[in-house]
């Protein structure tokens, strides 16, 4: 099967009509069971690592994947199994918690703008600036750490913030950064099961905090805060995708197949030598095979 129709099904490609109520997290798309993708994951993880390689290589492009969701919807694991085939050297991995001090004495994309990947690798943001737009609105208390003039928190912040959002990713695209967001969209009854499991299973107990009840008690909060910054921010240079995330073998299946087509799109290749640089390699594979001890 080509999996192309799931991504366009995810991807917001009108963001003005978008309704979070419209995307379904238990959606498993054509497939009635997790026994049907083995194959199609496996056959796109295999491609990933391959086009990346090449854009190691060419050392040109990055690529910037966002991930974003509420607590327990699988974005540990979604980029575990789905990065578990790419080169380590060129994959950079960051989760951003509560901000420190240090942060939050600069603007809210400091601390993100200091991880962006470099050419030639892929960087992971886990949580990101958005959650700016999300749990600092949810917790508008948040907000007066910040130390911002009083006079510029205003009603039209979170509407600045979005416009701050789209010009900085507009400006990463214009210098070689490809973006793709993640919203992995868990139901709360997913949510709830999950966070039994952490609570039931040992090996699972250190992933469970007092928060994440606290959090629940904010469920419409957040799917309406959510709402409006997909609205405000999915665009063609760093387009957003609401992944259903229920069944998680769906989810990994539809962020690899994301990733392998942006890989696609940088057209990556090894690098071509040019005329000087081919007769230094033959002079040198020359001296090499004349001296059977080098």
């Amino acid at each position: 099967m080509n999996t192309q129709r799931l991504i366009e099904a995810c991807r917001i490609d009108r963001p003005n009509t978008f309704r979070l109520k419209d995307h379904v997290p238990e959606a498993t798309g054509p497939f009635e069971s997790k026994e049907q993708v083995p194959p199609l994951l496996e056959k796109d993880l295999k491609r990933m690592a391959e086009l990346h390689e090449m854009m190691y290589a060419q050392g040109q492009w990055s690529l910037l994947l966002i991930f974003q969701a509420m607590d327990a919807a699988g974005k540990d694991s979604t980029i575990k199994h789905v990065m578990s085939g790419v080169n380590p050297q060129g994959c950079q991995v960051h989760s951003f918690k509560a901000p420190s001090a240090e942060e939050l004495a600069h603007d809210f994309l400091w601390r993100t703008t200091c991880r962006l990947p470099e050419r030639g690798r892929i960087g992971i943001f886990n949580r990101s600036y958005y959650e700016e737009t999300l749990v600092v609105r949810v917790h508008p208390e948040l907000l007066a750490r910040q130390n911002i003039p009083p006079r510029l928190v205003t009603k039209t912040i979170w509407k600045d913030r979005f416009e701050d959002i789209v010009g900085f990713e507009r400006h990463l695209a214009r210098n070689g950064v490809v973006i793709r967001k993640f919203f992995l969209h868990v139901s709360k009854k997913e949510q709830r099961q999950r966070f039994q499991s952490r609570l039931e299973e040992p090996a699972k107990n250190w992933k469970f905090t007092d928060a994440d009840i606290e959090e629940r008690r904010y469920w419409d909060d957040y799917m309406d805060a959510y709402e409006d910054m997909i609205r405000h921010t999915s665009t063609p240079a760093a387009p957003w995708y609401v992944i259903p995330a229920d069944h998680k073998w769906f989810t990994r299946l539809v962020v690899a197949a994301v990733i392998v087509e942006a890989l696609r799109e940088m057209d990556p290749a090894f690098p071509v030598p040019d005329e000087k640089r081919r007769r230094e390699l033959a002079r040198l594979r020359a001296a090499f095979s004349r001296n059977p001890r080098a």
